[in-house]
């Protein structure tokens, strides 16, 4: 099954600020509830390594810039340590880009709820002081936009605008893509958390969980499956026959007035079916959906019982 769209909002995609920062101290009210207390640690090591240096990007803190080597080019680029801490776990997020994302109603994408997921995620990350890693992804699972982990607030801003302006890209088929695998394995030095955040409507649904399979060896990867059903509630109509097209493949078909009606919950079933099937592959699958409230207390009880204890991971 392909996902198709009847109506698309073709303004470009902005996330809201307002709504970014209620996000954020909604995570952190919480966290600090959730982790209240004594909790059992299988971390060790109090120190940070020093793992290399590097250019200077985007979102890196003004502390870590080695002056020193920065003097021997000029200061251009300014040149950055990298450190690595013993009781930091490294969550890496990957971010669904392709043409189903921006099908929505009444002015509400799919992307929409993304963003909020990566938000509530890398907040999440920071308050615990881990390392938030970002890769976005197309329909052929192919990497078109990254970011190192990295620590901290600005960093998750920075990574929440680079989904913004990968968004606003009008031909991502003539962008830079690399593999996926090859991104996320020169992201993280040892196993860390690979959270997938889309809404699975892809036409090889087979070959998408053979490439999570194969990751979910190495790392701790979950699934977040944003409820696409409120994207196809269209309006009734009393034509006879409705010409869609595929948003993927841009393919025309045309549809009956009662296949119309039904396409809310035929995308409804085609979501369950992905879900059995991951989770028959051993891999985790949590649906959230639009309600802002709803999606962040859900991540909440995720991240309290997966990083709570500040498990190594």
């Amino acid at each position: 099954m392909m996902a198709a769209a009847l109506t698309r909002n073709e303004a470009e995609f902005s996330f809201d600020p307002a709504d970014i920062a209620q996000i954020e101290l909604y995570i952190l009210r919480w966290m600090r509830e959730f982790t209240s207390g004594d909790h059992a640690s299988l971390s060790t090591g109090t120190g940070f390594n020093l793992v290399g240096l590097k250019d200077w990007e985007p979102g890196d803190a003004i502390s870590t810039v080695d002056w020193a080597q920065s003097s021997l080019t000029n200061f251009s680029p300014l040149i950055t340590r990298q450190f690595e801490q013993d009781s930091n776990a490294t969550v890496i997020a990957l971010a669904d880009n392709s043409a189903s994302t921006r099908c929505g109603v009444h002015g509400v994408r799919i992307q929409t709820a993304i963003c909020r997921c990566l938000a509530a995620l890398g907040f999440a990350a920071a308050f615990f002081q881990d390392q938030f890693g970002f890769v976005t992804f197309d329909d052929r699972l192919q990497a078109t936009t990254s970011a190192r982990p990295r620590i901290g607030k600005a960093h998750v801003l920075h990574c929440l605008d680079l989904y913004q302006r990968r968004l606003a890209v009008d031909h991502p088929e003539h962008s830079n893509v690399s593999d996926m695998m090859a991104t996320i394995a020169g992201f993280a030095r040892r196993t860390a958390m690979v959270v997938v955040v889309s809404d699975f409507l892809t036409g090889n649904a087979e070959a998408m969980l053979r490439q999570f399979e194969l990751l979910h060896a190495t790392h701790d990867v979950l699934l977040l499956m944003v409820d696409a059903r409120f994207a196809y509630e269209l309006p009734s109509t009393s034509a006879g026959w409705i010409e869609v097209f595929d948003v993927e493949s841009g393919e025309p078909q045309v549809l009956s007035r009662k296949e119309f009606s039904r396409l809310r919950d035929q995308v409804g079933q085609w979501q369950l079916d992905f879900c059995s099937m991951a989770r028959s592959r051993g891999i985790d699958v949590v649906q959230v959906g639009l309600d802002r409230w709803e999606m962040e207390f859900t991540l909440l009880q995720l991240v309290a019982e997966r990083r709570v204890r500040k498990v190594r991971l």
